[in-house]
């Protein structure tokens, strides 16, 4: 049997478990925001409770990390992790001041968003020689984050927000069933004296910055895409429709990643990603009347997030040797999905204030978008002709 005939079974039920996990944003992403919404939290209060979904990721990917590339254990820790998410995810269900949900979501969040540093290592380093179908394989959590999107919206219509715990409990459940098959094929771990010293080079600093600052332009539509819709009259569900529709062109576009970055390379798929970006922000600050443009703008995510998502794992994957990839995986998502989801989280409800000059907060989105890009274009060596960057050596 050959390699990629063994792997096969553990390469299903990793898709599973994209599925699963991104199902989990699919219905926490769009709709928390009319869940406070709707237990009376104001804007600066729900961009905070939201920030920390996106904070914790800043720091639990890098525990869990450390203690991957010390001990090898991935996959035991992706059990281990959504178990855990899936047991204090049960606080949620119980009505609470906003210090109480603060501290519920800081918890089974951390759990959570742990998980998927090691869900791309274990996808990258099973697949070997195959990278090409990473895509493929990826595309199953998009998969999951249509079906709950577009479900949650319309739950939400019939039964209102309150159903949003019960879907989220079934989901963390289907997480943890799905990783319960994954083999602890533990990964060689290197003699402390042996390991090579992390170090970081510019190429990694300005890839980083730039990360950080493409997920703060994405703050607002993590946090009020749907509200802000909802400001204009269109409904949950249309809300739902519009960001599967975005879901789905990023599936298109993770199955032709790899061709196109071996055709054109990380930089410039990195750059036209970005700039599109800044289009698409500006799109729904002056076109949120028109449909048309709502569809556009919404396509764009093929870009915002397939095309960008894709490079990037192949840049931390180049960048990282098998020592440090965990640490690679952790540190990309804690700086760009923490940090830079946090800020932007943050500062979007600040921008928001009483919703009367909700279009701001889409400037602001494509002011980072931009800035990105020229962080881009200031990364040396971004393909790794030349060596393996400084951070293997």
């Amino acid at each position: 049997m050959s390699l990629s005939q063994r792997a096969e079974p553990d390469l299903r039920w990793l898709g599973a478990c994209y599925f699963f996990f991104f199902s989990i944003l699919g219905i926490m992403v769009p709709y928390l925001g009319v869940f406070f919404d709707s237990r009376g939290f104001n804007a600066q209060e729900i961009g905070f409770l939201l920030a920390i979904l996106m904070a914790t990721r800043i720091v639990a990917p890098n525990i869990w990390a450390a203690v991957a590339d010390r001990t090898g254990m991935r996959a035991e820790l992706i059990k281990l992790g959504s178990f855990a998410a899936a047991m204090t995810y049960i606080s949620f269900f119980f009505d609470g001041s906003f210090l109480y949900l603060a501290i519920s979501l800081a918890i089974y969040t951390f759990f959570w968003n742990s998980i998927l540093a090691q869900l791309e290592v274990i996808t990258l380093e099973t697949l070997g020689d195959k990278a090409e179908r990473y895509g493929a394989i990826r595309s199953w959590g998009s998969v999951g984050y249509i079906v709950l999107v577009i479900s949650g919206g319309l739950a939400i219509d019939y039964w209102g927000p309150e159903v949003l715990p019960y879907m989220g409990m079934i989901l963390f459940l289907g997480l943890f069933a799905c990783s319960l098959p994954l083999p602890a094929n533990r990964s060689v771990v290197v003699n402390r004296a042996d390991r090579p010293k992390l170090t970081f080079d510019a190429s990694l600093i300005w890839f980083m910055l730039s990360a950080m600052l493409l997920q703060m332009s994405v703050g607002p539509f993590y946090g009020f895409f749907v509200l802000y819709l909802k400001q204009f009259g269109y409904s949950e569900t249309i809300a739902g429709m519009l960001v599967a529709l975005g879901v789905l062109a990023e599936i298109v576009i993770f199955f032709y990643s790899s061709r196109l970055i071996r055709q054109y390379g990380i930089r410039a798929l990195l750059v036209v990603s970005m700039l599109l970006t800044a289009v698409r922000w500006l799109l729904l600050a002056f076109g949120v009347d028109s449909v048309s443009l709502l569809v556009i703008s919404q396509l764009l995510h093929a870009f915002t997030f397939g095309l960008v998502h894709a490079a990037s794992i192949h840049f931390i994957h180049r960048h990282f040797n098998v020592s440090h990839r965990s640490t690679g995986q952790a540190l990309y998502a804690s700086v760009s999905f923490g940090v830079g989801g946090a800020l932007g989280t943050w500062i979007s409800g600040m921008i928001w204030g009483d919703g009367s000059q909700t279009m701001w907060v889409w400037v602001f989105a494509a002011s980072c978008a931009f800035l990105s890009m020229i962080a881009v274009l200031m990364i040396p060596n971004i393909n790794g002709e030349d060596s393996v960057s400084a951070a293997q050596n």
